[in-house]
C-alpha cells in the first residue's frame, strides 16, 4: 500500500454528464466527494452534444404535448432498438424511473419546455422540449410498442448540451462536498491484498500523488473513439466513419484503468453509426439502394439505424434515389453522383447491376401509388411515386458522405453502476458509468440514450459508492 497524499470518501473521474451526476449523488448521500477532470473545466463531449436525452413513462412535457406513455411501452422499445441483445436489466429499471429522472434533472436547474417539434432524429433547430428521437413511429417498432416521442432537449434552439453541462456543472460548485481538480489525470488504480480499489495514483503539472478513496472510486471517462488502435483493434468499421463525435478525453483511459484490475468488458465491438441524409424530412420520400441497386431498409427508420445497416451491412455503398419532384439539398451536404432521365439510365451511371434498380423502383412505384410499402413497411405520408424525371442519386456512400460515429462498448456494470469482473461478480470499490460502459444501447441506438444513461447510471453509481 502507498503513503497517502490526500483522502476523500468517493473518488470521480471524469466530469461530463455521467460524472456530474455521480458526483451530485454520492454528494447528496453525505460523502466527501472528488473529481479528477483532466481538461481544464468540465463538460466533456456532453457539453459539445446536441442535448437530447432519452425520457418517458410519462414525464409532464410528454404529457402536456398529449402523448401518451408509460414504462411498460418505452421499455418495449428499448428491448426492441437497443439490440441486438441488450443489458434487459438496465433497461427495465431505466424505464421504471425515467420520470424520476426527469423530476431530479430539473430539480437540478436542466430546463425543458413543454412543446413539440415535429422533427426527427436531431435536436430541433427552435427550444421546443420533445421530438421522436429514434425509430419509434417507424416498422417494425411501431407494431411492437405504442409510438411516443422520448427525446427530450433542454430549452436552447439547436445543440443544447452546453446548458445541460452549465447547469449540472453550475450544480456540482454548488453542492456541499464536493471538490472539482481539473488539469489532473487517474494514471493508475490501488487495489489493498484483498482486490478491492482503495484510490488512485493521479498526475498533475509532471507530479504524481497518491489520493486514498475510503468508498470507492467512479470511472465516467468517456469511450475510445479517439483511441484509433483501440477502434482498430476491437470496432474496426468505424474506422471508415468520416465524423468520430467525441472530444479528446474519449480516449479509452477510463476503460483500461478498470481493466487493469480485473474489470470485464461488453461489447466493445459495438457503435453508433449515423447517416444523416435527412433533414430535410422530406427526403424520406427517397429511396436507399445498395451496391445491387435493392432497397434494405424502410427510409423513415432513424438515421443513426439507417447507418448502421449501411456500413455494416452494406459496407457502405448506398445511393438515395429521389426524383425532380421530391430532391432537396440535405442539410449534411450529400451530393447527386449521377442522374438520368430513366432508371435504366440512372443505374448504367451508377454501375450498378442491369436491370436491378429498374426492378426496385417498379415495385417501390406500383406500392407506393396505393399508399403502401409491402418490402419494408415505410409509412404512407414518405410514400411518393418516383416519377418526374430527370432521377437523381444523391452519394450516401461511407467515401463521401458523414457517417457519424462513436463506441457504445466499455466496462461491464450491473444497474447499480458496479463494475464487474469475468466471472460477473463486483470487483469491491470499483464503479462506472457513462460511455466508459456498455449502457443500454448493445449496438442500436435512438438519440439521447447517451446522456440518459450517463446521467441516471451516474447517479446509481454514486450513490452505490456512498453507501458501499
Amino acid at each position: 500500500m502507498p503513503s497517502w497524499d490526500a483522502t476523500t470518501e468517493v473518488l470521480v473521474v471524469g466530469l461530463g454528464c455521467a460524472g456530474a451526476s455521480a458526483a451530485l449523488a454520492a454528494a447528496e448521500a453525505g460523502r466527501a466527494v472528488t473529481v479528477l477532470e483532466r481538461a481544464s473545466a468540465g463538460g466533456g463531449t456532453s457539453a459539445l452534444s446536441g442535448g437530447l436525452l432519452y425520457l418517458g413513462g410519462g414525464t409532464p412535457v410528454q404529457k402536456a404535448c398529449g402523448f401518451e406513455d408509460d414504462p411498460e411501452s418505452m421499455a418495449a422499445y428499448l428491448h426492441a432498438a437497443c439490440g441486438p441483445d441488450p443489458d434487459h436489466a438496465k433497461i427495465d429499471h431505466y424505464a421504471e424511473r425515467s420520470v424520476e429522472h426527469f423530476h431530479w434533472l430539473v430539480d437540478h436547474g436542466v430546463p425543458f419546455r413543454s412543446s413539440f417539434h415535429p422533427g426527427t432524429g436531431i435536436e430541433p433547430p427552435t427550444d421546443d422540449g420533445l421530438i421522436f428521437s429514434g425509430s419509434e413511429n417507424a416498422h417494425p417498432f411501431r407494431e411492437i410498442a405504442r409510438p411516443a416521442p422520448r427525446g427530450h432537449c433542454p430549452a436552447r434552439p439547436g445543440a443544447a448540451g452546453g446548458l445541460l453541462m452549465e447547469r449540472l456543472l453550475a450544480a456540482v460548485t454548488a453542492a456541499s462536498g464536493i471538490r472539482v481538480e481539473t488539469d489532473c489525470r487517474a494514471e493508475a488504480l490501488v487495489t489493498d491484498d484483498d482486490g478491492r480499489v482503495v484510490g488512485a495514483v493521479v498526475r498533475r503539472a509532471g507530479a504524481s500523488f497518491h489520493l486514498r478513496a475510503t468508498r470507492g472510486v467512479i470511472l465516467t471517462a468517456g469511450g475510445f473513439i479517439q483511441n484509433r488502435e483501440m477502434v482498430a483493434e476491437h470496432a474496426p468499421a468505424l474506422l471508415r466513419c468520416k465524423v468520430r463525435i467525441g472530444c479528446e478525453g474519449d480516449d479509452g483511459s477510463g476503460i483500461l484503468l478498470g481493466q487493469s484490475v480485473g474489470a470485464a468488458t461488453l461489447r466493445l465491438d459495438a457503435g453508433s453509426i449515423s447517416l444523416p441524409f435527412y433533414p430535410p424530412e422530406g427526403l424520406k420520400r427517397g429511396v436507399l439502394v445498395n451496391g445491387a441497386g435493392e432497397r434494405f431498409i424502410n427510409e423513415d427508420a432513424y438515421y443513426g439505424l439507417v447507418g448502421e445497416h449501411a456500413l455494416l451491412h452494406q459496407d457502405g455503398r448506398v445511393f438515395l434515389i429521389v426524383d425532380e419532384a421530391i430532391h432537396e439539398r440535405p442539410m449534411a451536404g450529400m451530393e447527386i453522383v449521377a442522374a438520368g432521365e430513366t432508371a435504366t439510365e440512372l443505374e448504367g451511371e451508377l454501375g450498378l447491376p442491369e436491370g436491378a434498380l429498374q426492378e426496385t423502383l417498379a415495385r417501390y412505384n406500383e406500392g407506393a401509388a396505393r399508399g403502401e410499402d409491402p418490402a419494408f413497411g415505410k409509412r404512407p405520408e414518405y410514400l411518393t411515386p418516383l416519377v418526374e424525371t430527370p432521377l437523381g442519386a444523391l452519394d450516401c456512400t461511407v467515401e463521401n458522405a458523414i457517417y457519424a460515429a462513436f463506441t457504445l462498448g466499455g466496462l461491464h456494470t450491473d444497474v447499480l453502476g458496479r463494475v464487474l469482473d469475468d466471472v460477473e461478480e463486483p470487483i469491491p470499490g470499483l464503479f462506472a458509468a457513462g460511455r466508459t460502459t456498455s449502457g443500454l444501447a448493445a449496438q442500436g441506438y435512438s438519440s439521447g440514450l447517451s446522456l440518459a444513461d450517463g446521467s441516471f447510471f451516474g447517479r446509481r453509481a454514486g450513490a452505490a459508492a456512498a453507501g458501499d
